[in-house]
């Protein structure tokens, strides 16, 4: 039998979801409310098997290998397993530089704080 895993969404990924569905909107609701059902279907899947997404190759090359990423193209979602849950971190555009990305997120984050 296969282990369960609960899948939380960190503010971070909510945000970059919100932020793709309100982009896709200004040229059309029904691409943006597909584009939403299919990343949170794929991330929310109760068939989820975590270690099924590639370690994200970009952090791989600096060390880094506890996050995964799963592709809905054109999206990255980026996540990590801690115990019994898969933590949805971010949400990346793959055409964009990732490690600019995540620099700008890491800069953000130091600011809130």
């Amino acid at each position: 039998m296969s282990k369960t895993y609960q899948v939380q969404w960190t503010s971070n990924a909510k945000e970059d979801l919100l932020n793709i569905v309100d982009y896709i909107k200004q040229d059309s609701v029904v691409n943006a409310r597909k584009v939403y059902e299919q990343i949170r279907e794929k991330a929310n899947s109760s068939n989820f098997f975590p270690l099924r997404g590639r370690v994200v190759p970009e952090l791989q090359k600096e060390g880094i290998t506890i996050y995964r990423e799963l592709i809905v193209q054109p999206w990255r979602v980026m996540y990590k397993i801690e115990n019994n849950t898969v933590y949805i971190m971010a949400i990346f555009d793959s055409r964009q530089n990732v490690e600019e990305l995540l620099l700008q997120k890491l800069l953000k984050a130091r600011i809130q704080e």
